[in-house]
């Protein structure tokens, strides 16, 4: 199922955030059955021009059905038109229209949609499922709607949005202290800015990850079967605290309570991918491309676990159907060029890392300058190798400067800016895989990178598996 942007009929377009968030809102409470798979609101979200082909959408997103509606405000009042098809011939499921008294309240309307949505489907829903379809997480509409505006920039995908949601889910907790569902939204957005924020400073990453503790613990308190809060807070233990079964228990309980929650999913793959579960970890990362088939980032993560699983050649041909989707996806570029890598095919290497550069990626320098050294273009390596080390003093990205050095083949370098990074608790030690990549090929057998290993509680594993 593909939930479209319900579309505001209003000419001015302030109603815009209130259409996506009413939608991000169905998504939300129809993906909690399990004998559906609905598109999220990150895939859908481009489908808001108010001309949008909504059977063409549905075709796009290769589903089964389509829900499409608008949406009209008068004062308090809102007007909704609902209808559901079948995407195959385009035949009518159900068609709704809201009483005067069901647009009164917000929440009664959106019950009504999704279980005529789910009756529609001929869906049969457990009591627990039937439960949470029928929850609401605040009676409050004033701070419902600041939730539905902190919804709608976060999905922006910005440092800005990010920002800009947090005061909204912040506004909506003072009216609504008990509302678990925008401690959520904090937490996702700390979470995010903590993997954003890395290279500004460790404070900055220190506080991000603090604040996204707080909100998901705060969260869970008030409703422990929030799958996305879970995924949430396994993603810090993971990436932060490497704490690794704490992350694992994490993820595989967010599974349990929403196996269609795709972040869930890669974010897990990764973990797995770090313990040298490859197998495991590449079926995780399958299961979230099949949530989401048109995101590159799905796409891309999936190229990234065939890497680690030594599947180079699969792992190029999915990074480039990536690019496909996004051309400017700059992290596919960047796992394009550690694939190069791998193999050896250092010009490659340079080329993709480049153009991964051009688009806006940082970490991809470090990648550049180890590729160009191991080409013969030792100088060049040197010249970024200085900018980073510059960098080093005020930003904690010693762990770029250790992955040069590697390139150099300067091993008690590398293990001095290893040593600092392991301080600095960056993310990118994991992103990087300390434990596989072949950037650590040269220092591998030596006894200080195996006591590191061993500290943050990583397998030793081979680079090509």
């Amino acid at each position: 199922l593909a939930v479209l942007p319900f579309k505001p009929l209003n000419a001015d377009g302030e109603d815009e955030y209130l259409g996506l968030g009413i939608t991000d809102t169905l998504i939300f409470k129809l993906g909690n059955i399990q004998q559906l798979i609905v598109r999220p609101t990150s895939a859908v979200r481009k489908y808001a021009a108010p001309d949008q082909d909504a059977l063409a959408a549905g075709r796009e997103q290769q589903v089964e059905a389509v829900l499409e509606g608008s949406i009209q405000r008068s004062g308090e009042k809102i007007r909704v038109t609902v209808r559901l098809m079948d995407v195959k011939d385009g035949k009518s499921l159900w068609a709704y229209q809201c009483s005067e008294q069901e647009c009164a309240d917000i929440f009664a309307m959106q019950d009504a949609i999704s279980a005529q949505v789910a009756q529609a489907l001929l869906l049969k829903l457990s009591a627990p499922e039937r439960a949470r379809l029928a929850k609401h997480y605040t009676e409050n509409r004033p701070a419902y709607e600041l939730y539905i505006k902190g919804r709608y920039f976060w999905n922006k995908r910005s440092r800005e949005g990010y920002e800009k949601a947090i005061e909204y889910f912040r506004q909506a907790i003072e009216l609504d202290p008990n509302y678990a569902l925008a401690y959520a939204g904090l937490a996702d957005a700390y979470t995010i800015m903590m993997l954003t924020d890395h290279q500004l400073s460790t404070g900055h990453v220190r506080g991000s990850v603090v604040k996204a503790k707080e909100a998901a613990r705060r969260a869970l308190e008030i409703d422990d079967t929030l799958a996305e809060v879970h995924a949430s807070l396994a993603k810090v233990r993971f990436n932060y605290d490497w704490d690794f079964a704490e992350a694992r228990e994490g993820f595989v309980r967010a599974i349990e309570l929403n196996p269609n929650y795709a972040p869930a999913h890669y974010w897990y793959a990764g973990l797995l991918g770090a313990l040298g579960q490859y197998e495991e970890s590449v079926a995780e990362a399958k299961r979230a491309q099949s949530l989401d088939p048109l995101s590159s980032v799905t796409s891309g993560l999936l190229g990234s676990r065939l890497e680690a699983a030594g599947q180079v050649d699969e792992a190029i041909a999915q990074l480039h159907k990536a690019l496909e989707l996004d051309p400017n996806y700059s992290s596919g570029y960047f796992m394009l060029g550690r694939c190069y890598i791998k193999q050896r095919r250092y010009e490659d290497a340079i080329d993709a890392l480049n153009k991964a550069i051009a688009s806006g990626s940082e970490e991809s320098k470090a990648s550049l300058a180890y590729a160009l050294a191991l080409s013969g273009s030792r100088m060049e390596a040197q010249h970024i190798l200085d900018e980073l080390s510059a960098r080093a003093e005020s930003e904690p990205i010693a762990f770029y400067v250790a992955i040069v050095y590697a390139g150099l083949g300067d091993r008690d370098r590398v293990f001095e800016w290893l040593e600092r990074a392991y301080a600095e608790r960056s993310p990118t030690v994991l992103w990087f895989r300390l434990n596989s990549d072949p950037y650590w090929d040269g220092v591998r057998s030596d006894a200080r990178f195996r006591d590191l290993l061993r500290r943050m509680g990583l397998p030793e594993v081979t680079s090509d598996k």
